[in-house]
């Protein structure tokens, strides 16, 4: 049986990406996972960078590793490989609960709810703008990284550039989309 794709809808011009996972961790460790950057290496394709304060400007600066893996990629999305960094804003801080910001055209907004002795992750993105490979890439771009995500604080690593499961999944959600 195929893997469950996030929830994918449409606000006008905007796509709307959902994905939720359930994770045996307390809300205070998948929070660290996803704002701390020793964690964020190991799932997201970048650094944020800037005072976890709501308006507070961010930057979002690829790391190494993924300019190394999806260099061709960053570059098509008219970035500088020498200094592949977006700007970004934070929206929401509100710890251990809402973590929310913008990078370029997208803006991200973890919620984490209490589920038991673990937590209810649901990541929402809205994207303005396609990736390069088009919002289908956008989509399996951002289940990678949730499933990655889950896998690093199950202290497991999942593969963000696996290139035959990111055909796969841009398959099934260019059908979605």
């Amino acid at each position: 049986m195929p893997e469950s794709l996030g929830e994918v809808t449409r606000d006008g011009e905007i796509v709307v990406l959902r994905y939720q996972r359930t994770l045996t961790h307390p809300r205070e460790t998948v929070w660290r996972a996803i704002t701390e950057s020793e964690h964020l290496r190991h799932w997201f394709p970048a650094d944020i960078i800037g005072e976890r304060t709501a308006g507070a400007e961010l930057t979002i600066t690829f790391w190494p590793e993924s300019i190394e893996q999806a260099g061709s990629e960053i570059e098509a999305a008219g970035l500088d490989l020498d200094d592949a960094s977006l700007p970004g804003r934070l929206l929401t801080w509100d710890p251990p609960h809402t973590f929310e910001f913008t990078w370029e055209t997208e803006q991200l907004r973890f919620d984490l709810i209490p589920d038991g002795a673990g937590t209810l992750l649901t990541l929402t993105v809205r994207a303005e703008k396609p990736a390069p490979r088009g919002f289908a890439s956008t989509a399996t771009g951002y289940h990678l990284c949730i499933d990655a995500l889950v896998a690093h604080v199950h202290e497991d690593r999942a593969d963000l550039f696996d290139a035959e499961r990111t055909a796969a999944l841009e398959t099934r959600y260019a059908a979605a989309l």
